[in-house]
């Protein structure tokens, strides 16, 4: 009975996206899927996809998704793109709030019940690769603005926000998903800077760990995902106490880590949720690895049980 349910309440942890392990997991509890350009033909078959997992699913599954607008949008197959954050905003407060009115009542539409935005991101260096136009601006009043706007829409259209990518990735000058970047900040301008939208909208259902190494936090390098001073200033100095969540754990950012082992530090380090883009037979066979491992530590099984009453709270609360 109690190895059923460590197993349950460990696939509750994960995201995964489609692919042929899929079905496996939805039996065994998998706490949601994300869809990419690639799930998204037209919009009835989009439709039938995500019934189709909702029919399979052991319990309600979050129905996850990538749609910031312009550079980043899964559903280009099926309409014209929406403007960048950054564009966005330029046009004014009311456009912003109309357009992010549209992405959500479209979302919601489909069945989507998770959107990872908005961008809570400063992007202080002109030069980054992976955030540029995906951030409101460059400064971090706009942003903590536009933050607020944003998720305040999405959750009155029955859309749960997920602010990313804690502490901020604005300064960064690498990309996360083709290796760990590194953000050498003093603490004081990190927190003046990027992580005052965090602080700002800390309602936040959801927030988003980075794949990238701040030296404020870890002298040794490891990725903010998997960090317990990174999750530990977020719950303990922040107060945080709703779910978080890793980016894709699949990114070159993370993957020097190993997936087993990668998971077992993020869940030491207090985070609840793991992203894995591809549901194969590696993905499920880490997963139950990890089942496995729960199982004979004590500590683990905790921090997990800890975890699985985060995301039930939020489930219950949000999906309908």
């Amino acid at each position: 009975m109690y190895d059923c349910f460590m197993e349950e309440l460990i696939y509750q942890k994960f995201i995964l996206g489609t692919g042929e392990s899929l079905n496996y997991a939805l039996k065994r509890g998998l706490g949601g899927v994300i869809f990419f350009t690639r799930d998204i033909l037209s919009q009835d078959q989009f439709k039938n996809l995500i019934n189709d997992i909702k029919l399979k699913s052991k319990f309600p599954p979050f129905l996850s998704i990538d749609q910031e607008g312009g550079r980043v949008e899964r559903t280009e197959n099926i309409h014209a793109r929406y403007l960048s954050p950054k564009y966005a905003y330029q046009k004014g407060e009311a456009f912003l709030l109309a357009q992010t009115e549209k992405i959500a009542q479209e979302l919601f539409n489909y069945g989507i019940n998770l959107n990872f935005a908005p961008c809570a991101d400063v992007n202080t260096n002109p030069n980054n690769p992976i955030i540029g136009e995906r951030a409101f601006s460059s400064d971090a009043e706009v942003v903590s603005k536009c933050v607020k706007i944003v998720s305040e829409v999405y959750r009155k259209n029955g859309i749960i926000p997920c602010l990313k990518h804690f502490p901020g990735h604005g300064d960064a000058s690498k990309d996360s998903h083709l290796t760990l970047p590194q953000i050498d900040l003093p603490l004081g301008t990190m927190e003046k800077f990027h992580i005052k939208p965090f602080r700002d909208n800390i309602n936040a259902e959801m927030i988003m760990a980075a794949h990238l190494h701040c030296t404020c936090f870890d002298k040794e390098v490891v990725p903010a995902s998997l960090s317990k001073n990174v999750i530990g200033y977020l719950r303990n100095i922040l107060k945080y106490d709703g779910v978080v969540i890793t980016d894709d754990m699949e990114m070159m950012g993370v993957k020097a880590y190993g997936g087993l082992e990668a998971c077992e530090m993020a869940i030491r380090a207090g985070v609840d949720m793991f992203i894995f883009r591809e549901a194969n037979k590696e993905t499920v066979a880490l997963i139950d690895n990890l089942v496995h491992k729960v199982e004979r530590d004590e500590t683990l099984s905790q921090l997990v049980l800890e975890s699985g009453l985060r995301i039930q709270k939020l489930k219950k609360e949000q999906l309908k």
